[in-house]
């Protein structure tokens, strides 16, 4: 950690900001801290999140978890992006817990990451954990690397997925 408030605080003077300054004295450490934070999906296991929650069930019908606000970083500009993903499975005789399927969006999108392939994991973990029929990943995001830089385009947002197994093979299943 140290090594990043060193980093952050060359960057500061480098930008021509007194880094001495009342309201910069503690950015370095506040920085390095948001960073950890912001990027501590690379500590989680899919193993140790799902934890055992997958449970024997006959149901065979669409099972549709909406809504699940992420946060993640473009590994581009490291700039946030963020947004509402969508994940849907059709079980195989196994069903996760539900809360388990925001944590493992949750993991991933706490990683740098473009959101395709944010997506991509996403749907690769629950397939992976449940071998279920198929899944299919819907993710809809504004990232700021659009909105304070380059084009400039408040208001866009981009929209990606992900489909396995039935979802892919199977065009009745859109």
């Amino acid at each position: 950690m140290r090594r990043m408030e060193q980093s952050c605080y060359q960057t500061l003077m480098d930008l021509g900001e007194d880094a001495s300054r009342e309201g910069l004295l503690k950015t370095p450490q506040r920085w390095a801290k948001a960073l950890q934070f912001l990027t501590r999906g690379y500590s989680d296991s899919l193993h140790e999140l799902v934890n055992g929650a997958i449970f024997d069930e006959s149901h065979h019908e669409l099972v549709l978890v909406k809504d699940i606000v992420v946060y993640s970083m473009c590994e581009h500009h490291m700039l946030p992006f963020w947004g509402k993903v969508h994940v849907a499975y059709i079980p195989n005789g196994k069903v996760i817990g539900l809360s388990k399927i925001a944590r493992i969006a949750e993991m991933y999108s706490r990683r740098l990451q473009v959101q395709e392939r944010l997506t991509r994991e996403i749907a690769n973990a629950l397939q992976e954990t449940l071998k279920p029929m198929g899944v299919a990943v819907i993710m809809d995001c504004a990232h700021m690397c659009m909105m304070m830089r380059g084009v400039q385009k408040v208001g866009a947002s981009t929209t990606t997925s992900s489909v396995i197994g039935v979802f892919e093979t199977d065009p009745r299943t859109r």
